[in-house]
């Protein structure tokens, strides 16, 4: 019987309600690829709102656009609303917390989105 290879992957949570993805997520993502690690991309299921206008669909499609010359060590895929992220002890894995300059902590999708629906309006 053959033995399967198994990856590991550094996840990341979110809404990703930017598109294209800002500077930020840019970042953050390959600041862990950057490291040689694979990262997994989990977009939280969640309804279309003011604060939510896009499908998971577009912010899949985006999200793979925008890390494509990493190839197939970005995986991207839908998952429920996560409420928490909950662990036991020795649980195999690492909580990490990874820092970027202050400029790209301050970047707001939200205020990306509201920005570009005002150009929208006023064209």
């Amino acid at each position: 019987m053959a033995t399967r290879k198994y990856k590991k992957y550094s996840l990341y949570i979110g809404r990703w309600q930017c598109i294209p993805p800002h500077k930020g997520h840019i970042a953050l993502i390959e600041t862990v690829l950057k490291e040689g690690k694979n990262v997994l991309i989990a977009i939280r299921d969640t309804p279309k709102d003011k604060d939510n206008p896009y499908s998971v669909e577009q912010r899949r499609r985006a999200l793979k656009k925008a890390f494509k010359k990493w190839g197939n060590r970005v995986r991207v895929m839908k998952i429920p609303d996560i409420e928490a992220v909950c662990y036991g002890r020795k649980v195999g894995y690492e909580i990490r917390e990874i820092r970027l300059s202050k400029d790209l902590e301050k970047i707001s999708g939200t205020k990306i989105r509201r920005a570009n629906k005002i150009k929208e309006l006023l064209k």
